[in-house]
């Protein structure tokens, strides 16, 4: 008697920090794994191919997320696709539009519109604290939760492109999902800290390492919500799992103080 198929899958922006650790989950959880990366050839997506069971069950493909066909023939045949993919811009950006915005918001858009063409049953959107924290008109002294959203036009005031983009990225989902009728879960986690899978430090370490360094005078004596990277791979096969969990979850379970 034949073995079932897997359950197949999608994983958008795969050799990235969290990406990673979720394609690893994934293939151990004996899922079939179609991952998006810029390049499949790039030395910094060497790693995903040394996962175990990445030789039966881990298809790379190389796509923008601008590139809608390419994005939908990395969604062709999964059952669920998770949506990890957005720049995380280190220095100051020159073209907030075309660096930052489009490819988070417009991406987000071209991967749910494949979604829907290929009857994707659900999609879960890694957004971020990003898209909660940043409300001014928030009640003092009242704890953030998923009803709380960042004030994106003070974030694009501010200049603040990655939290502008992650929160628009994360309406335009939530809204195409109820307009459209696919199934989408948004996790917001906060600071992602823990051991590397890639060979690149990622934008969350550096941030650390510059915290530890010093950083500014800014940063001292500040209280930073964490989450383990592992934890977040966790949270993330979780909401796909679970048939009855739906709009977004804050995924912050720790914190620390810079002092």
């Amino acid at each position: 008697m034949a073995s079932p198929q897997p359950r197949r899958v999608c994983v958008t922006g795969g050799g990235g920090y969290i990406a990673s650790w979720l394609v690893k989950l994934l293939l151990s959880r004996g899922y079939a794994v179609h991952a998006t990366v810029r390049d499949p050839c790039d030395p910094k997506n060497a790693h995903l191919g040394r996962l175990e069971g990445a030789a039966e069950n881990l298809r790379l493909f190389k796509a923008d997320m601008l590139e809608p066909d390419a994005l939908a023939a990395a969604v062709a045949g999964c059952e669920g696709v998770f949506h990890v993919a957005c720049p995380v811009p280190m220095d100051k950006v020159a073209d907030p539009e075309s660096e930052v915005l489009a490819p988070a918001v417009k991406g987000t858009l071209n991967i749910l519109q494949a979604c829907s063409a290929n009857n994707v049953q659900k999609v879960v959107v890694v957004s971020s604290t990003s898209a909660v924290h940043f409300n001014p008109n928030w009640p003092q002294g009242v704890p953030k939760d998923e009803s709380c959203w960042s004030d994106k036009n003070l974030c694009m005031k501010n200049e603040d492109w990655y939290m502008a983009a992650k929160t628009v990225a994360e309406e335009t989902s939530l809204e195409y999902a109820e307009k459209n009728g696919l199934t989408v879960v948004t996790v917001c986690p906060c600071v992602v800290l823990g051991p590397l899978l890639q060979p690149v430090v990622n934008t969350s370490s550096e941030f650390l390492i510059f915290v530890i360094k010093g950083g500014p005078t800014v940063m001292n004596n500040m209280l930073w919500h964490i989450v383990d990277v592992r934890d977040v791979a966790d949270a993330l096969l979780l909401v796909y799992e679970k048939a009855e969990s739906s709009g977004r979850y804050i995924c912050a379970p720790d914190r620390i103080n810079t002092k």
